[in-house]
Formats: C-alpha cells, structure tokens, sequence
C-alpha cells in the first residue's frame, strides 16, 4: 500500500521496484491522497501496464486526516471484501511513494515474519538516494543525510526498534486488526499526530506485538535537497515524536528514547562549550591551545566517527574524520531539535499539510 500526496514524478519508481521483487505482491494499493498533479494518471499508468502485480488506484481528494487517513482508508478497503483485515491478507507492506525497495525486500521480509509469530512487524532499512542536489551546499546537505541515514541504518536496534519506518515497513494483519478491534483504526486519525508510524509502533508494542528491523530489508529514500524544507520535516517528525512520547508519559516503551533524546542534547551543549572555550584560548594566545591529551582525544574522535560509517565507503569515512562537516550538520541537527521541543511544551496542538 503506497499513499501517494503530489508524487507524480517518483510514484513510478516506488511501483516498479515492487514489480520488480523476487517475490511479487498479491496486489499492490496506491491511495491518492489530496493530490493536485499527474500521481493518479501515473499510477493508473502502471496499473493497466501487463504483467504488472495487480494494483489498485484508490483516490481520496478531500481527506483531513492526511496519511493516516489514507493508510486507514486503504486498508479498510482492502478488508471490506473479506469482511476483516486478517481475512483479505495474512501481511501488509506499507511504503512511501518516495522509496524503492531492494528486490528481495518482500522474500526477505516474510522470512523474519514467519521466523516469530510475536513479531507484529519488520521494519524497513533505510538509506538515503543521492543525486538531487544542483549546488555544493545541497551536495553538501544531501551527502551528510546519506551519512546520518547510513550510520543509524548499521547502528540501530533490532530488538527495540524506535519507530517503524515510513518508508518501508512489512506488518503482520493480526496485530493491524488487534488495534482496529481496540480503537477503531490502526493508524490515529488525529489533526496533532505528526508521526503516525511512531505512534503505531508504540501501539504495537502497547498491545504484546514485537517490532523488529532487519538490515537485509533495505529500503532507498528520497533526501532533502534544501536547507528549508530538511528543517521543516525533521521539525515535524521530532515534534510529533515528543508530542507523543508527552502524551504517553513515562513507560517502558517510551524512556529510552526520551533519555537518548535529553543526552544527546546535552552531549551536543558540551561538546559545542568545549570547542568555543579552546578556540578562545587559541585566539588568546596565538596558537592552538590545550594539553596534548585534548590532540589525542581529538585524534581518537576522529577515527571513531570515520569508522563507524566504514560500510559508506572512503569518501563517508574522510568526511567524518575531518569532523568539521558534521559538525555543522550538528549545528542544524540540534535547531530542529531545539525548536521542536520549544513547540512541543509552548505551542497548542500541531499541526502539518
């Protein structure tokens, strides 16, 4: 299922790439979601296109409740046939219109399922897709959201997975129908979620379902190419994270995400105090300033950030040893952060477009 707002230039690729996959979708849903180009034309393109997955366009040109409508709205029509959603489909796969997937992403997916009948979902790995920047600065922001993507892709959990991604994640339709008997729906229809796939993880996890990601189920995104609108979304996904994780409270599902949060926060301050004092008293005192531990430990930062991007290659490697680059990446990381929790705590109930 791929909800599709305004994705007229990039829906085919996210459709072929599930063409593509060694194992083949039953059916393939495509929710035009308060669209105002060419996606639906596209879409149906596709879907009249033989030899194809069988697919579906489903339009929904006034929905308030913007993705989590249209997910919601999908799978209801997907299940209205069967008269559940446990009976149209043993798995959903829900993914951006965006993203393409690794050609075993399906195969590869199924096999985890199918490994623990706990798991209520697989989540996709992410990385970032290259090649939309027109300026050195957009390469520049593009290449270090390759890096962030790369690094959290080799990094993350796989027992306590965060949130689920948007991009990519593969849902077993007995945990969905759990939350539709209990709420109604499975994804929240409310004006102030930001971030309907954390808010769903966290219902999973509420409910007694597992949550997983594999690094095999590979998944390639769309980046921000622009300064403005990579703060805008970033600023939306944290603030709907903290506001959920506000409205939650303090649970087992929820502390450990709000302790990475207030660390690297505070990691961040520190690190930031101690690079301005050091070049003041460089400044001071006309050469670089500081014990040579301070070099060592600098040295030792250095190649522990360009190690742990190895997978990326040499290229991500130099330009996490040379620290400065992230550095300012850091910079626009910790606004959006900053920002988002000034929102969160002062300003009323969210909203997004």
């Amino acid at each position: 299922m791929i909800p599709a707002r305004d994705e007229e230039a990039e829906v085919l690729d996210s459709l072929e790439s599930l063409a593509a996959q060694t194992h083949r979708p039953d059916l393939i849903l495509v929710v035009v979601n308060n669209s105002t180009d060419g996606t639906e034309r596209v879409a149906r393109e596709f879907a009249a296109r033989p030899g194809v997955p069988p697919t579906r366009v489903l339009c929904l040109p006034r929905n308030p409740h913007k993705k989590a409508g249209a997910l919601n709205h999908g799978l209801a029509r997907l299940a209205e046939p069967a008269g559940s959603l446990m009976q149209a489909a043993r798995f959903v796969l829900v993914m951006d219109a965006d993203t393409s997937l690794h050609p075993e992403f399906v195969a590869r997916a199924r096999l985890v399922m199918e490994s623990d009948t706990r798991l209520g979902g697989v989540s996709a790995t992410c990385y970032g897709r290259g090649g939309l920047w027109r300026s050195t600065w957009q390469r520049y922001l593009t290449g270090m959201q390759i890096i962030e993507y790369g690094r959290y892709a080799h990094t993350r959990s796989r027992t306590a997975v965060h949130t689920m991604a948007g991009a990519g994640s593969f849902y077993r339709t007995a945990a969905l129908q759990q939350l539709i008997d209990a709420r109604g729906e499975v994804f929240w229809q409310h004006s102030g979620n930001l971030v309907e796939d954390y808010e769903t993880t966290l219902a999973l996890k509420e409910s007694g379902w597992r949550v997983t990601a594999n690094q095999y189920c590979v998944a390639y995104t769309d980046l921000m190419p622009r300064l403005r609108d990579l703060i805008r979304q970033r600023e939306r996904w944290v603030r709907g994270t903290l506001d959920i994780m506000r409205q939650r409270g303090w649970t087992r599902h929820t502390r450990l995400s709000i302790v990475q949060y207030v660390l690297g926060l505070l990691g961040f301050s520190y690190s930031l105090g101690w690079i301005v004092v050091w070049a003041g008293q460089s400044v001071e005192q006309g050469s670089p300033a500081g014990d040579p531990l301070w070099l060592v430990i600098l040295l030792v930062w250095s190649l522990f950030s360009a190690l742990r991007v190895a997978p990326l290659g040499w290229k991500a490697m130099l330009v996490c040893a040379l620290l400065l680059p992230e550095l300012v990446f850091q910079l626009i990381r910790t606004y959006w952060m900053g920002t988002s929790l000034w929102r969160s705590y002062t300003s009323g109930t969210a909203t997004w477009a």
